[in-house]
């Protein structure tokens, strides 16, 4: 089928706040004496904050209170950070790319597994260019699960195979694939099984990614 639409994750394709993530994330954990290094922080990526600090946890028990309360806070200290962006925060390429697929026709959608999509979108001046946006509040099941993906397509009124969706990590790939879409991998980790991928957005125009992605099997 025609491809129609573009869905982009957020951290990680649009803009990076992969770091304030894991910022946040470290001081709870020592807050808490959990070990928390950087490698660790990489299975926390395309994931909700409940799975992410699940995964913090790695076993560790705590109350509904507790995770609660963890939760909130690591939220305060990301907000902290958040307060900082600004437009110069977009991913090198991300500003051309829009809108040389606004300008094409194509429509765009936002699927993040973040709680904070839309807030980061609004920092980054992004919001405009999107028929909807997906976030940790929209579906009951995040990524890897396809829902959110799917979600974001019937969103601009499409099927599942007029859609591109544009990843950074393993969880979004996955889902993509679950969704039965094609999928492009931005970045150098954790996207091998991506369609296509690529190491930036920089000097990349719609119709080469489309051009270069493989058929349908």
């Amino acid at each position: 089928m025609t491809i129609k639409g573009l869905i982009f994750d957020l951290d990680g394709v649009l803009t990076d706040t992969a770091e304030y993530h894991y910022l946040s994330w470290k001081q709870l954990a020592e807050e808490e004496g959990i070990p928390f290094t950087r490698q660790d922080n990489e299975a926390l990526r395309s994931v909700d904050r409940r799975e992410s600090l699940r995964r913090l946890l790695k076993g560790r028990a705590v109350s509904e209170a507790v995770a609660q309360d963890y939760m909130a806070r690591k939220n305060h200290y990301f907000h902290a950070y958040m307060a900082q962006m600004t437009p110069d925060h977009r991913e090198p390429g991300v500003t051309a790319f829009l809108e040389d697929a606004r300008a094409s026709g194509y429509a765009m959608a936002v699927a993040s597994a973040s709680r904070n999509a839309k807030p980061v979108l609004e920092k980054l001046d992004l919001t405009e260019y999107f028929t909807a946006i997906g976030d940790g509040y929209t579906v009951a099941n995040t990524k890897p699960a396809p829902d959110l993906l799917l979600w974001a397509a019937g969103s601009m009124t499409l099927h599942f195979n007029e859609v591109i969706v544009l990843e950074d990590a393993e969880a979004g790939i996955t889902a993509a694939h679950n969704a039965g879409m094609r999928v492009v991998g931005i970045g150098e980790a954790e996207v091998q099984q991506a369609h296509l991928v690529l190491s930036s957005l920089v000097g990349i125009t719609i119709t080469e990614v489309i051009d270069r992605l493989p058929p349908v099997e």
